[in-house]
């Protein structure tokens, strides 16, 4: 079983319906991953968004550069559990402040100065920081999760986060 860190971008509206109705928001996550499952649009273009496993290794190069805004794990619960752990979001005033951050920041600087035998020291997941060109492994995700929040802010969206 893996975990995989998971985005919905979403509306005023929906998330006040999400937040109010935590039901509903876990069959629209449902409708709207299978409406874009096959899709190969840019992660700019999709209302869903993973990280894959690349979750946590994001998670501890993020909290080494002290980032502003909780993206991996989200900031305010609104459900019990929705795989490992309950789902939070993150407010469209929150989510333009982590796009401005994550474009502030280059993939190049959060691992610059990283021994990957902290990662794995660390216990970060997945395991497996020895192999060659382990720490460039998460940066398409990196830059997918900025193309993804950078589209967010731009239409004044939520984000729901969870782990699944």
């Amino acid at each position: 079983m893996s975990m995989i860190g998971e985005y919905l971008r979403v509306t005023a509206a929906e998330l006040d319906q999400a937040i109010h109705d935590p039901d509903w928001a876990l069959d629209f996550v449902q409708e709207v991953q299978d409406a874009e499952e096959e899709s190969e649009t840019a992660p700019a273009g999709t209302r869903h968004f993973s990280t894959y496993k690349a979750w946590d290794m994001l998670r501890f190069l993020l909290a080494r550069a002290e980032f502003p805004v909780n993206v991996i794990h989200g900031e305010e619960p609104f459900a019990e559990d929705w795989g490992y752990g309950p789902p939070r979001y993150l407010r469209p005033e929150r989510v333009r402040l982590a796009a401005k951050a994550l474009r502030a920041t280059a993939y190049t600087q959060l691992i610059n100065g990283v021994d990957p035998a902290e990662l794995t020291s660390a216990e970060v997941y997945p395991l497996g920081w020895t192999e060659p060109g382990a720490l460039e492994w998460g940066r398409q995700w990196y830059d997918g999760l900025t193309q993804f929040f950078e589209a967010a802010a731009g239409m004044d969206d939520a984000v729901l986060v969870w782990l699944d």
